[in-house]
């Protein structure tokens, strides 16, 4: 049987995943997938823990960070296609160079 401990190896696994690809940042498009990763490796501990103790907060929580998510994908994608417009570029150490 799957328990609650299970579930939250998964989460930190991913939530690893996560954060490798945020430390290494070489794309601003990854960067962006890693936070996803991040924030969906949160949902699913929030809603194994709220299903184990069989509360609903859990879920309530997990649904706020698929709109936090949902809204950060939103701008987050307008200002990567103004900056590829911009630049040419998505890559981080290219956009952070100051050009005179």
């Amino acid at each position: 049987m799957i328990g609650l401990s299970h579930y939250l190896i998964l989460s930190g696994l991913l939530f690893a995943i996560g954060l490798v690809g945020v430390i290494r940042r070489r794309n601003l498009l990854m960067l962006f997938f890693a936070t996803e990763i991040m924030l969906n490796a949160a949902n699913i501990a929030f809603a194994a823990a709220s299903y184990y103790y069989n509360d609903l907060t859990g879920q309530m929580f997990a649904f706020f960070i698929i709109a936090v998510a949902a809204s950060e994908v939103a701008v987050g994608l307008g200002l990567l296609i103004v900056l590829y417009k911009k630049f040419g570029t998505l890559d981080l150490d290219d956009l952070a160079s100051m050009k005179g």
